[in-house]
């Protein structure tokens, strides 16, 4: 048993060595790791590089009890002590309009912000985007066909979703490539000095953001920020510093799990030549075998950080009150208790109940977006391409060091 507070952090528990989760190393493969903590500390102390404790928990059934337990905060200000607040990063005043974004937040304000936003981003606004999706898929596959190779990551799986939603969000077309610079800063974000170094980018996005809100409170348009901006619940409206926030999150969750389900998922495939020549012959199994490849690759690792309100013991493990816990999605993801043979990727899985959308009042919003485009671009790639394959030496493979997200530098393919 872990007593609370007497474990160093990155000291050895139960004989395993602390790794940090972020690292592009650890991203490679963290499964064999979760594995031993399933078995062995399924409640572990590890420290980030920000110098933070946190906790990982990794078994399927606590993954599912931290996300739905109430005890376990999204908003750290209301459940540290004095001494503990004192200790959090230094953030810089203008960083902090970003603090008030669903994923941050609890109810009742969280509850207020989503049923706002969500009478902005409906399952109809995703649906009109079938058509976009598959016309914009097949400008892109006809922009590299000729060559025969590509960076799969970067002509396809980023183009696609960023493209869509800064569509979805109003955003002109000549400002992609601002808002994917933007947004890949931010994603790399692992200590306060990393922050400090961000402020010219994260206020460049923030006037961007501010630009756009004053717009369209003059010249509305059938987007999202307009809906924002309009977005009502009686009397109850959207300030413009929580309407920044909405659009910074959506800009971040809007695609980057969705750039890591296609470039990852393609990469799964071609490691399973079997499971992809499956796929070719039967392409109706695109929609379970996108639920396969985002439980199996695990485009975001560990849930978003949640915090104890109290001492919270799991598993003989006490977490003290005011410590940050992860919900590891990519070790839960992989618990035999919940998948026969979890190390094997089976398009045609069944009763696959994976986490990878979250769970409860946090579960995401724009989850059948990332379905869609990923129904649409995977199935697309491979029927279009039946000779893909790695354009590198499997060894030459680079992940992307990250906190909460997994996902590839880059993926080369010929085809």
């Amino acid at each position: 048993m872990i007593k609370k507070q007497s474990v160093p952090a990155a000291t050895p528990v139960n004989g395993i060595i602390p790794v940090d989760i972020t690292s592009a190393q650890f991203k490679a493969d963290p499964f064999p790791f979760y594995a031993q903590l399933r078995a062995e500390a399924p409640v572990f102390p590890i420290m980030l590089p920000s110098k933070q404790r946190a906790w990982l928990v990794t078994r399927y059934d606590d993954v599912v009890n931290v996300l739905k337990d109430e005890r376990f905060a999204k908003n750290r200000r209301n459940v540290m002590s004095a001494e503990q607040l004192k200790k959090i990063p230094w953030m810089p005043p203008m960083f902090k309009p970003l603090e008030r974004n669903m994923l941050d937040l609890d109810s009742p304000d969280h509850t207020r912000l989503r049923a706002l936003v969500h009478k902005a981003f409906t399952p109809r606004l995703v649906e009109q985007m079938r058509e976009q999706i598959q016309q914009l898929t097949n400008e892109l596959l006809d922009a590299v066909e000729a060559k025969g190779q590509m960076d799969l990551l970067a002509d396809f799986a980023l183009v696609l979703p960023l493209t869509m939603i800064a569509r979805i969000l109003g955003i002109p077309a000549e400002d992609n490539t601002k808002f994917h610079r933007w947004s890949n800063a931010i994603v790399s974000i692992k200590t306060s000095g990393d922050s400090l170094r961000l402020i010219p980018t994260i206020m460049q996005f923030m006037s961007y953001a501010r630009r756009k809100i004053k717009e369209r409170r003059i010249h509305p348009k059938d987007d999202l920020i307009t809906a924002l901006v309009q977005a009502k619940d009686g009397s109850d409206t959207l300030s413009e510093d929580e309407i920044v926030a909405m659009i910074f999150l959506l800009l971040i969750a809007g695609h980057e799990t969705t750039v890591n389900l296609i470039a990852s998922g393609t990469l799964a495939l071609l490691q399973y030549p079997e499971q992809l020549a499956k796929l070719q012959n039967e392409p109706e199994l695109i929609k379970p075998a996108i639920e396969e490849l985002l439980r199996f690759v695990c485009p975001v690792e560990t849930a978003t950080e949640r915090y104890a309100r109290e001492d919270i013991t799991i598993v003989g493990t006490t977490i003290p009150r005011g410590e940050m816990v992860l919900a590891a999605i990519g070790s839960a993801n992989r618990d035999a208790s919940y998948f026969d043979n979890p190390d094997q990727l089976d398009i045609a899985r069944k009763n696959n109940r994976h986490l990878a959308f979250g769970l409860s009042s946090h579960y995401c919003l724009g989850a059948p977006l990332a379905r869609l485009e990923g129904q649409i671009a995977m199935s697309a790639l491979i029927q279009r391409f039946p000779a893909l394959r790695l354009n590198i030496e499997p060894k030459e493979i680079r992940w992307h060091g990250s906190f909460i997200l997994r996902g590839l530098e880059a993926l080369p393919v010929a085809f």
